[in-house]
């Protein structure tokens, strides 16, 4: 064997070596997905009866019997299959964070490790704030405004239209359609939450300062309702109630990364 083949042979070795320590990363990122999907829908009833609480919270107030349907027969099978994946990847997202981690860590510097180390914990943590309030505090204010439209006739008016025709319009959400705007919802907010870790990352790569950001604040604030526009319903409470938490971690992200440098006037 020539020189020039043995170096050949000594530079794929590693690269061989990754390839195996990738898959094995990647084997058990599935078996964790599968393994949760599997117990997400044994208990995708469940599930979808805790996601559908703030219907039957808002139903109850106005006083009606909380009811969905669905129109076709397949519809709740494939909406329970939808739940579990999306449950599963949540659920799992720790576990391939550290799957993602231990694959990348061996290449970093000791300082890259501690610097980004920090980054991988909060990620979880503000997706599931961002979560949280959109599931708490931004969903029941949506259905109740939603529910508002219904049309109805009035107790002490219906014996006086007794041989009337009335026309009544409820809200009967279909399961998929309503699995749908709830997850975009929570997700919307999950993913806003993530704005301070974005910009303390850049901040970190030397891409973005702390004087940038608060220089083009207002095309923060406009990008922020145009953001909220298309992740949220039509409703101007749902659209303020996901801007307004946006501008306000943009405007923390500001102070953070101010506090975090070095050389504050640098920055």
């Amino acid at each position: 064997m020539t020189e020039e083949a043995e170096e050949i042979d000594e530079s794929s070795a590693p690269l061989l070596d990754h390839l195996i320590e990738l898959r094995s990363r990647l084997i058990w990122c599935i078996a964790y997905i599968i393994l949760a999907f599997g117990v997400s829908f044994y208990f995708s009833d469940q599930i979808y009866n805790f996601l559908a609480q703030p219907f039957v919270d808002v139903a109850m107030e106005n006083g009606k019997e909380p009811t969905m349907i669905f129109t076709g027969l397949q519809d709740k099978f494939f909406v329970n299959i939808r739940l579990s994946f999306y449950v599963a990847l949540c659920v799992t997202f720790p576990m391939l964070a550290m799957q993602i981690w231990k694959f990348v860590a061996p290449g970093l510097y000791q300082n890259e490790q501690k610097a980004f180390l920090p980054f991988l914990l909060a990620t979880p943590v503000l997706f599931t704030l961002g979560a949280a309030m959109a599931y708490y505090i931004v969903i029941p204010r949506a259905w109740g405004f939603f529910m508002s439209f219904e049309v109805g006739v009035a107790p002490e008016v219906a014996g006086e239209l007794a041989n009337q025709a009335a026309l009544q319009i409820q809200s009967l959400p279909a399961v998929r359609e309503y699995l749908s705007l709830t997850i975009l919802l929570m997700f919307a907010f999950a993913l806003s939450f993530q704005l301070p870790v974005l910009l303390l990352l850049l901040a970190r790569a030397g891409i973005i300062s702390a004087d940038g950001l608060a220089s083009k604040r207002r095309y923060s604030i406009l990008g922020a309702f145009v953001f909220a526009m298309f992740m949220t319903p039509p409703d101007p409470l749902s659209q303020l109630l996901l801007a307004l938490p946006i501008i306000a971690l943009y405007e923390i992200s500001i102070v953070i990364i101010r506090l975090t440098t070095r050389n504050p006037e640098d920055v």
